[in-house]
């Protein structure tokens, strides 16, 4: 059995794995209400990764005889000036995420907790293609502009990401 300072600390990131997923389903609402309905695929696909990762702790806590306990999980912010600053906060959001990985990855070690830091090494790998991701799309819209052609064409691009297995 966990810690109980590992298992609350877990507990915690499954409620923000879980607002992930809704943060990523509602930024998909607004590029479906704006027509630009690859971007929507994209950040649904993304919707369903990140509860992927919040069930992956879930099962980790069940595994380890440990009770997941799900908090309350706010509402995210629903509309956005432009596609790009919905992208500049879904990478600032990825940052964040990040950063309450490695503090899961330092109390883990404090704790000598093995285990649970042989879990978060996935989380650590996932992390750095979340950020590159979603820093790597704010670049293309930062390059387009005001160019309605290249914001198509990238609606074309997000719209062709299928699910992976991995997530």
């Amino acid at each position: 059995m966990l810690k109980q300072t590992m298992q609350d600390a877990i507990n915690q990131q499954i409620v923000r794995e879980m607002f992930s997923s809704n943060l990523y389903l509602s930024m998909a609402a607004y590029f479906s209400s704006q027509s630009l309905n690859g971007f929507a695929n994209w950040m649904r696909i993304q919707a369903q990764e990140e509860m992927t990762h919040a069930l992956k702790f879930f099962d980790y806590l069940l595994a380890r005889n440990s009770c997941p306990v799900i908090g309350t999980i706010e509402s995210p912010q629903n509309t956005w000036k432009s596609p790009l600053e919905a992208f500049i906060d879904a990478y600032k959001h990825e940052q964040q995420i990040t950063s309450w990985i490695y503090k899961l990855v330092e109390l883990s070690l404090e704790e000598k907790d093995y285990a649970t830091n042989s879990l978060l090494q996935w989380f650590v790998n996932e992390q750095v293609e979340e950020e590159d991701s979603t820093s790597i799309i704010v670049d293309k819209l930062k390059l387009i502009g005001h160019n309605t052609d290249g914001l198509f064409m990238l609606d074309n691009e997000l719209g062709t990401r299928s699910a992976s297995s991995n997530a």
